[in-house]
C-alpha cells in the first residue's frame, strides 16, 4: 500500500468507545492527523517505545480517496471514494489523557498499519453494512459497525472536503468501536473487514 498524501482520523465516533473512555459524542465531527511516516503494511511490527505504558489497538474502517474534491455533498463525497481499507489507529492512552491535542499519543512511526490494498465500494458491502472486527492473539477485542458511527461515512468525508482539498490516495479513518485494550510485546493484534480483508501485525518492543 503506498503512503497516502493525508491521514485524517475521526475521533470519539461511536458511542460506545466514547463512553468507555468517560467522553461525550462531540456534536460535530472530531478530525486529528497523523503522520504518514505511522504507516506500515500487513506483517510489519507495530513498535512499542518505552516513551508510553499503556499503548492500545484501536480498529477502524478507512476510506481512499479516489479522485481530488473539494467542499462537496454527500452524494458527490461518496463518489469519490476509491475503497476500503482496514486500518489501526495505534494510541498511547496515557499520554492522549494528558494533553488536548493527539499528535505524541497518536503519531509514532509505525503506528498506522494499513491493509494491503483498498477494496472498492462496488466490490465491498454497502458502507452502512461495513463491520470491523479487532482480534489480539485471536481473542475478539472490538466488534462494531458503520451504521453504529455517529457521523456515517459520506458525511464525514464531505465535511473534511469543506475544510480541505481531498486528494487521490488520502485516507480517512473513520472511528474505532467499544473494546480497545493494550498491546505487549509478543501479541499479533488483527483488524478484520469483512468483505474487505484482515490486517495482521506483529507487536514489539522499541528502545525508542
Amino acid at each position: 500500500m503506498k503512503r497516502p498524501g493525508k491521514i485524517v482520523c475521526v475521533g470519539r465516533n461511536y458511542l460506545a468507545h466514547a463512553a468507555e473512555l468517560g467522553n461525550q459524542i462531540p456534536e460535530a465531527p472530531l478530525f486529528f492527523f497523523k503522520p504518514t511516516s505511522a504507516v506500515i503494511g500487513p506483517g510489519e511490527a507495530i513498535r512499542l517505545p518505552s516513551y508510553s505504558k499503556q499503548v492500545e489497538h484501536e480498529a477502524e474502517i478507512g476510506v481512499i480517496i479516489g479522485r481530488s474534491i473539494r467542499n462537496v455533498d454527500e452524494a458527490d463525497a461518496e463518489a469519490a471514494i476509491a475503497g476500503i481499507i482496514c486500518v489501526n489507529d495505534v494510541t498511547a492512552r496515557d499520554i492522549q489523557r494528558t494533553e488536548d491535542q493527539w499528535v505524541r499519543a497518536k503519531g509514532f512511526d509505525t503506528w498506522c498499519p494499513l491493509g494491503e490494498a483498498p477494496v472498492s465500494l462496488d466490490a465491498s458491502p454497502p458502507w452502512q453494512d461495513l463491520e470491523v472486527i479487532c482480534r489480539v492473539n485471536g481473542e475478539v477485542r472490538q466488534h462494531g459497525y458503520a451504521r453504529d458511527m455517529a457521523f456515517g461515512i459520506p458525511f464525514l468525508v464531505s465535511q473534511i472536503s469543506r475544510i480541505m482539498t481531498l486528494e487521490v490516495g488520502d485516507l480517512i479513518s473513520t472511528g474505532t468501536p467499544a473494546g480497545v485494550g493494550p498491546l505487549r510485546p509478543g501479541d499479533t493484534v488483527e483488524v478484520e473487514i469483512p468483505g474487505v480483508g484482515t490486517l495482521s501485525n506483529p507487536v514489539v518492543a522499541s528502545d525508542a
